[in-house]
């Protein structure tokens, strides 16, 4: 049997199972999830799908990571090897397409750094050596139409946005094109960032550089642009020399005197791009099966929160069965009661992350005249309201 049936079957006869858990998926977000498991003593089968990345090609990729995922990594205990190939952010300055600004800084908020601006190929590759050597984890074939090649109380689907077993069963996922897409590159510039990252929201593109250590400690950053889908194409086709011109020069005419304290900006790698959406799954979870980070849900870029919320649903869900085993011995990980607990604990949160990141993209977007001075007035009003900006951060933080 395929498609829907095959894997409904493949969860009707879930008895004498091999494992406890079947995680599928092959990015950091299934890593995590397996990793985890396996500290708490459940027993799982890694179902790695392989992933293809083109001969010669390098991961320019950045993740801005939170407390709350920085916690989970160290419990893992990644983080102190992935350290030396991250950044920390001690400020945030925040421009609108006038006179808005917003600036947040870690000693205001109490706290050591606001994230951390950390290398997606390092975190991969660090989270699968640390698996290599993880007791009661089976690297197992991919999972199939017809199911994962082995028998789980648990089926966790860690696929990312383009999951084939969500659709297989036959959960619809919702999504809405933004028409935008993102541009992400690596950069040298001519100043320090003296760990400040920075956003400008240019109407209709959102421009970010977050510092980074790599190749000067001091002085490099990520970049990802967020432009409508022509301006995309039109960066990716360009010459390097021609795309910083153009990107340095997007950042002068935002904010000449801003431009002047970051420096010039050169390319210290190739340049990249991808749609961009925003998407949820009609489900999350059933008996036997569960959703976790993008196969569930897609957020824009623009709040740095998109592996976050992966990492707190792999933190939500060990801790939810986890706290069920030693509460309820009797049911299996596969119970759907438990699963909902999973659902309740993160639906609602992600939903308001979807929504600020969705209503800051289109508010932004909007060129009418009223529009633009009412956003930078209010973006102004917070940056003079302490409490609503340690609101503001200390969400972000726990990237709830």
């Amino acid at each position: 049997m395929s498609g829907p049936v095959g894997l409904a079957v493949w969860v009707s006869v879930m008895s004498a199972n091999q494992f406890d858990v079947c995680v599928s998926g092959s990015g950091a977000v299934a890593m995590s999830l397996a990793l985890a498991l396996s500290r708490e003593g459940w027993s799982v089968a890694w179902a790695k799908s392989p992933q293809v990345v083109p001969t010669g090609s390098t991961d320019i990729r950045t993740y801005a990571l939170n407390a709350r995922s920085i916690a989970l990594l160290e419990r893992l205990r990644v983080w102190p090897a992935l350290k030396q190939w991250s950044a920390p952010v001690l400020e945030m300055d925040i421009r609108g397409d006038e006179s808005g600004a917003l600036t947040f800084s870690a000693w205001q908020q109490k706290v050591s750094e606001l994230a951390w601006i950390v290398d997606a190929g390092a975190l991969e590759r660090l989270l699968g050596q640390a698996l290599e050597f993880a007791p009661r984890v089976e690297v197992v074939p991919p999972v199939t139409e017809k199911g994962p090649s082995v028998l789980a109380d648990l089926l966790a689907v860690c696929e990312g946005k383009q999951s084939t077993t969500r659709a297989a069963l036959g959960v619809e996922f919702t999504r809405q094109d933004y028409g935008h897409w993102g541009v992400a590159a690596r950069l040298k510039a001519t100043q320090p960032h003296h760990g400040v990252a920075r956003q400008w929201f240019r109407s209709p593109d959102i421009l970010a550089l977050l510092p980074f250590n790599d190749p000067d400690p001091l002085a490099s950053y990520g970049l990802v642009w967020s432009v409508p889908k022509a301006r995309a194409e039109h960066l990716l086709a360009l010459a390097p020399e021609d795309f910083e011109r153009e990107l340095n020069d997007a950042i002068y005419q935002s904010d000449s005197e801003l431009a002047a304290r970051v420096g010039a900006l050169s390319l210290t790698s190739s340049v990249a791009g991808w749609p961009l959406a925003l998407a949820k799954a009609n489900r999350w979870a059933g008996a036997g099966w569960v959703l976790v980070g993008d196969a569930a849900h897609q957020v824009h870029p623009l709040s740095g929160q998109g592996l976050n919320l992966g990492l707190a649903d792999v933190d939500a869900l060990v801790s939810v069965l986890t706290d069920a085993r030693k509460r309820e011995p009797w049911r299996q990980p596969g119970d759907e009661r438990t699963l909902n607990r999973y659902v309740r604990q993160r639906q609602l949160p992600t939903q308001a992350m979807q929504g600020l990141t969705d209503g800051l993209l289109k508010l932004f977007a909007d060129s009418r005249g009223p529009v633009k001075d009412l956003r930078n007035l209010g973006m102004s009003m917070v940056q003079r309201a302490t409490p609503i900006k340690q609101w503001l951060v200390g969400r972000a933080l726990d990237a709830s």
